[in-house]
């Protein structure tokens, strides 16, 4: 009998039932009780969740060990806690309440991302899982932009029916990330119908990764946002959503990436991805608390 996959069932269905109980629940909870409902999850999280929590504390160590203090990488390691929850119950809060997502989401920088669409090859938006990124591509489907992301599904079916759900709810495109071929057809066709595609280049890549420079330690990272824009001729444009005081939004577009020539194809692609990562990167050392310190970012190493 495997025990482990019987643990993590259960785990699975726990984790379905206290989501589906949570979203019941946080339709009812008045707006300025919200953000308290949020701070209770995170406090029993940082509390329960020691794996998650050891792994944060790990990954602040690796990025900033010899630049800050015990003290200090702990209590970044609490905001993020913090954060994850604010965006978890904002993600079921707004998407019942449109109007008030509008209200608290704003858009920096659009000129750049019209100036890239105004091409008419498609935009790759490069971010992270940083800041309450879902609620990114709802706000930009809300302006009229066709937009979508690649994601990878929930491990439960359950968990992830609720969250599709939410997204097509907003007409937010999901391309799933398996099987690989599919992903990068649909991503293809998306962008040559000159829509937005999301794509995080910020969590280990396994071995079907290029390895490039963050934190000054090497990660494995995807090519795919280059190696689609080299093919399609989409815009590379990097943008993050950071919270704002009050616990409002700010979605910032930067200018889009004029792709660099390296000395063969497979420089040119390492060149860039380097590039894209240290904005993320940059953002990061910006805005620590709002990155998702809980994944082994350098868990794959080079041979």
């Amino acid at each position: 009998m495997d025990f482990k996959k019987i643990r993590k069932n259960i785990l699975r269905f726990w984790s379905w039932v206290g989501l589906a109980a949570g979203s019941w629940l946080i339709r009812f909870i008045p707006a300025g009780l919200l953000y308290q409902f949020a701070g209770g999850m995170s406090s029993l999280a940082w509390r329960f969740a020691s794996k998650q929590r050891q792994i944060a504390l790990d990954s602040l160590n690796i990025a900033f060990g010899e630049e800050k203090t015990k003290a200090q990488l702990e209590q970044i390691a609490k905001d993020c806690f913090t954060f994850m929850a604010k965006s978890g119950v904002e993600l079921i809060f707004y998407m019942d309440k449109p109007d008030r997502l509008k209200e608290c989401v704003k858009l920096e920088g659009r000129e750049n991302l019209d100036r890239a669409l105004a091409k008419g090859c498609g935009v790759i938006l490069v971010s992270a899982h940083f800041g309450n990124f879902p609620l990114l591509l709802a706000r930009l489907s809300m302006e009229g932009y066709k937009a979508g992301g690649i994601m990878k599904p929930m491990h439960d079916p359950r968990i992830e029916k609720i969250f599709l759900e939410k997204r097509e709810k907003f007409g937010v495109k999901t391309i799933y990330s398996q099987p690989r071929k599919t992903c990068v057809d649909n991503t293809i066709q998306a962008l040559r119908n000159n829509e937005l595609v999301f794509i995080p280049i910020d969590q280990n890549f396994g071995t079907g990764g290029i390895f490039v420079n963050f934190f000054g330690k090497k990660a494995a990272t995807a090519a795919g946002p280059v190696v689609l824009s080299q093919r399609t001729g989409a815009a590379l444009l990097p943008c993050f959503i950071i919270r704002q005081p009050g616990d409002t939004h700010k979605i910032i577009f930067e200018p889009a990436l004029s792709l660099e020539e390296g000395r063969d194809a497979q420089d040119t692609v390492l060149i860039n991805v380097q590039k894209l990562t240290s904005v993320i990167e940059e953002y990061i050392r910006k805005y620590p608390a709002e990155w998702g310190w809980i994944h082994r970012r350098w868990k794959s190493r080079p041979s």
